[in-house]
């Protein structure tokens, strides 16, 4: 298994950037895929990045793509997700999430995640 913590969320205006990172801790760090999804009120969890475990290939929502970037230092156990040009849409709880199989990248296909933090983009 993996423990992961989330950082970096934030309250922000409209076309700030922020960069949150997800710290793992435990065995075989490297050997996972890492995802991020985020949550508003009443919604299901929504896929935002993906980076496979040896961070060659990103994967992205198109609500995001060309605005966020997903990244991972697997000798830090950690990984990033840059988000620029943010918008008032980007409201929600982000979550950072690991796979240690192959599969989708939903919400269902992930054993280990983080609490989340919070992240606020004002008009």
């Amino acid at each position: 298994q993996v423990q992961l913590v989330e950082s970096g969320g934030g309250l922000v205006q409209a076309g700030d950037s922020l960069r949150l990172s997800c710290a793992a801790s435990g065995r075989a760090f490297s050997t996972y895929r890492m995802g991020w999804f985020r949550q508003t009120p009443g919604q299901n969890r929504e896929f935002v990045a993906g980076i496979s475990w040896s961070g060659a290939s990103t994967y992205y929502s198109d609500s995001v793509k060309g605005r966020f970037t997903t990244s991972r230092d697997n000798a830090k156990n950690t990984v990033y997700l840059q988000m620029n040009s943010l918008k008032p849409e980007d409201t929600a709880v982000y979550y950072c999430a690991a796979s240690r199989t192959p599969g989708s990248w939903t919400q269902a296909d992930f054993g280990s995640w983080g609490q989340g933090t919070q992240v606020t983009v004002s008009s």
